[in-house]
């Protein structure tokens, strides 16, 4: 099972088959919290799940804006093409939509399709696959490299990430391309608790205590962890390559 705690929230575990019924059912007693929409034809087979069980009639189409509304998590046991058209009219951005995962018929894989980073999905396919034996596919390019995830860094520690949307793109890019990044942490007592991967620290990623010591000429981007008002020169300098976190 993953080290990476998921994100709070709702979930609903979504079943249309008999297999997937079957997959849903073994896992909602291990998701207390998650809510189960099923079609009313494997309804009987949730009977002994002590979740919440909601039966549906019709197309699963129509059950969709529901879903999207309600819900921060939305596991599939639906495959996956199928599942791009249902979402695909109801999306976005990243910063709104839900996590949405698919569980394949065999429960073998476990696959974040949307929002993996900013909604959760990738941590919830890590923990669902432990908890099914199965394997967690990740795509994002962080996640596979074992690197800094730019846009979420330190909110398991309840960082707010300040920076231009573009300079989260470009930042990213830069940490996933390998090139040499500045870490900047100037918390009195400072520690590495924002790396929560159990593999060594990329040597892409140099760590400074003080901004001043970055020469911006050798980085590439700066992620910057502190209280420090930054001057409007400061960002036009780092032009696009600054991200800054407030603890």
């Amino acid at each position: 099972m993953t080290d990476i705690k998921p994100l709070d929230g709702t979930m609903v575990l979504v079943a249309i088959t008999k297999h997937g019924a079957a997959q849903a059912a073994k896992l909602a007693p291990l998701l207390p919290q998650a809510v189960v929409v099923t079609s009313q034809k494997f309804a009987a087979v949730f009977d002994a799940v002590p979740n919440t069980v909601k039966p549906y009639e019709g197309a699963l189409r129509a059950q969709i804006p529901l879903l999207f509304a309600d819900y921060d998590q939305l596991v599939f046991f639906v495959s996956l093409g199928a599942v791009v058209r249902l979402i695909a009219p109801h999306l976005q951005s990243k910063d709104v939509d839900p996590g949405v995962l698919v569980v394949d018929d065999a429960g073998q894989y476990v696959i974040p399709v949307l929002s993996g980073h900013v909604g959760g999905a990738n941590a919830w396919a890590e923990f669902i696959a432990g908890l099914l034996d199965a394997a967690a596919v990740l795509t994002t390019a962080s996640d596979v490299g074992k690197t800094i995830p730019v846009d979420i860094l330190g909110r398991e520690l309840g960082w707010r990430v300040e920076a231009p949307k573009i300079n989260i793109t470009r930042v990213s890019a830069h940490v996933v391309n390998e090139e040499a990044i500045a870490l900047v942490d100037e918390r009195a007592n400072a520690q590495q608790d924002w790396w929560t991967r159990p593999t060594p620290l990329p040597s892409t990623i140099h760590c400074f205590e003080h901004f001043e010591d970055v020469d911006a000429e050798r980085f590439a981007a700066v992620l910057w962890i502190t209280e420090r008002e930054v001057p409007t020169e400061t960002w036009q300098q780092w032009h696009e390559r600054l991200v800054v976190y407030r603890p």
